[in-house]
């Protein structure tokens, strides 16, 4: 197969499936990995995709924010061993915040039942995991309704927040690098979850390697303002070095 022949092939599986993996793509046309991303490297100078962590994105996804049920089954083994692997951060009682994210929902889902917990959230997948727990307070923050992400925003949830204090807030997120943070496409979103930062004393990000480097419009936090970093293994030596320069982090 040629070069070009081959490079229309990527651009067409990037706008088909959201994004290129550097060694999927690479096992199924036989190719070495460098050929791969070669290949992407020329395709984002003809501006058809962007470079990411450990592969690209089309260009088009920039203004695009999948909603709740695509995001969950991408990637869902990695979030499941990232859900699980935060159990441990718990408390053995206390306050609890859940910000909007499948990661976040994922780790709600497996709330033990056995401790009691007073839980805030401004996720309604989130609150339908806790709603009938009786060993859960659960708090449901107002607003409107992001129809993308099922999450609270504006002001009436920034306005509960600016007064709460809880023990540990889970966080999910975008994008996340060491030079940019926490990110995500909407400003709105973005507001409600600095809040949230402000309002936890420990912050724990929940985010899978895919999401690294996958900066996006509105940053809520910084690295170093999360105590924990809970991701996957898939992030190789140079992106484990730049996150735990920042942070403390945990490999599901």
């Amino acid at each position: 197969m040629y070069g070009a022949e081959r490079q229309q092939l990527l651009a067409q599986r990037a706008r088909r499936d959201g994004r290129i993996d550097v060694m999927t793509a690479a096992t199924e046309f036989e190719v070495a990995p460098e050929t791969i991303r070669r290949d992407l490297g020329a395709l984002e100078r003809r501006g058809v995709v962007r470079r990411v962590y450990g592969g690209a994105i089309p260009v088009e996804r920039l203004d695009f924010e999948p909603g709740v049920s695509l995001r969950d089954r991408t990637n869902s083994a990695e979030k499941e061993r990232i859900a699980r692997a935060a159990l441990d951060l718990l408390p053995p009682r206390g306050t609890l915040l859940f910000d909007a994210g499948t990661t976040t929902a994922r780790l709600a889902a497996l709330l033990p039942n056995d401790r009691e917990f007073t839980a805030v959230t401004n996720s309604l997948p989130v609150a339908n995991q806790l709603a009938t727990r009786s060993n859960c307070t659960l708090h449901l923050l107002g607003g409107r309704i992001r129809e993308t992400t099922l999450a609270s925003v504006e002001s009436w949830a920034l306005n509960v927040l600016s007064g709460l204090t809880v023990d540990v807030g889970f966080f999910g997120t975008n994008g996340f690098s060491a030079a940019r943070g926490c990110t995500t496409p909407d400003a709105a979103e973005a507001a409600v979850k600095t809040a949230m930062v402000t309002a936890s004393r420990r912050r724990v990000l929940l985010a899978d390697h895919s999401k690294y480097g996958d900066d996006q419009f509105s940053r809520f936090a910084r690295l170093a303002e999360m105590d924990v970093v809970v991701t996957d293994d898939g992030l190789d030596e140079a992106a484990w070095t730049e996150l735990t320069a920042e942070t403390e982090v945990v490999a599901a």
